[in-house]
């Protein structure tokens, strides 16, 4: 099984930026696809973005590509999704999720975090 528990949601202003942590344990294997998805009320669960824990590689969403970046720290085996000038559209509940399959699609990813609200006033 695998663990993950997001951190570092909040309130913040439209420009500014915060820092998701999401740590993982459990069996962490280093063919993991760790993905970053969002659900504003009201509306599906949409991808963010990936990164594979092992070589870093990355893909986004066109919708943050550029003000987005995810990184992983394997020795602490977390993953952070940097999110940069922020805007009142980018408020939703922010979910990591582990899978082996390299994907934008929440189906392919079995385990998820229990996600955190990130709220951008305009």
């Amino acid at each position: 099984q695998v663990q993950l528990v997001e951190s570092g949601g909040g309130l913040v202003q439209a420009g500014g930026s915060l820092r998701l942590s999401c740590a993982a344990s459990g069996r962490i294997f280093d063919n993991f696809i760790m993905g970053w998805f969002r659900q504003a009320p009201g509306k599906e669960r949409d991808f963010a973005g990936a990164i594979r824990w092992s070589g870093g590689s990355t893909v986004y969403a066109d919708s943050v590509k550029g003000r987005f970046n995810i990184s992983r720290d394997n020795a602490k085996t977390t993953v952070y999704l940097q999110m940069n000038s922020l805007k009142p559209e980018d408020t939703a509940v922010y979910y990591c999720a582990a899978g082996s399959i390299w994907s934008s699609s929440s189906r392919r990813y079995p385990y998820w975090g229990q996600g955190t609200q990130v709220t951008v006033s305009s």
